[in-house]
């Protein structure tokens, strides 16, 4: 892993400030990853990377469809 990447990770709990973050002006990209038991979404701003873990697959896919609209997003397998 290389050195301080911890510090530039940033875990967000609510669905409305992960949205509120991918509004940001620096945002650049939302990536999703599907697994088994949850959904991530990951929202890379100039400085920080956020992700958000939904369990509920329901939530998740009303909040993929809540994404702004110029974001890059990007489904990971």
């Amino acid at each position: 892993m290389p050195h301080g990447l911890g510090q530039l990770l940033r875990r967000i709990e609510e669905i409305k400030d992960f949205l509120l973050t991918a509004r940001r002006k620096d945002a650049k990209s939302v990536k999703i990853k599907k697994n088994k038991d949850n959904v991530k979404f990951k929202v890379r701003c100039s400085r920080y990377l956020y992700t958000l873990v939904i369990t509920d697959k329901e939530k998740a896919e009303k909040l993929k469809q809540s994404l702004p609209p110029g974001l890059a997003v990007k489904e990971l397998k």
